[in-house]
């Protein structure tokens, strides 16, 4: 399984309301409950009317279209990542998975991926 780095810089927010959103972004996932709006975006698109911003992410994801009969990928993702002391936020897709590291845990997840066998691009 593949699994490619993303380039920039991500940030992942708690939003007041929708009133100042950029869609234009290449990247975007947006959840909302009855109890918060947050999103992830590239950092250059934060919102000014953020609530809480926690910036320095990295984005991975695994490449290509993921069925959803298929099972245990993303848990299997975090225990290796888990094992190595390195904490993640996941979005899924219709497609696939992304998961988010801290950029001063890239290096370290790369390596702990390839050790366990995935081709890291």
């Amino acid at each position: 399984m593949k699994i490619s780095f993303l380039r920039g810089e991500f940030s992942i927010c708690q939003l007041r309301d929708l009133s100042r959103l950029d869609l234009s972004a290449n990247i975007l996932f947006l959840a909302k409950t009855p109890d918060e709006l947050s999103l992830v975006c590239p950092t250059e698109s934060v919102p000014d009317n953020v609530l809480k911003v926690d910036r320095g992410w990295a984005a991975c994801y695994i490449e290509g279209e993921l069925d959803f009969s298929l099972v245990g990928i993303l848990a299997e993702i975090s225990r290796v990542l888990a094992e190595n002391r390195i904490s993640l936020f996941a979005a899924s897709t219709y497609n696939t998975d992304y998961v988010l590291i801290k950029q001063v845990k890239v290096e370290a997840a790369r390596e702990a991926f390839r050790q366990a066998g995935y081709d890291v691009v």
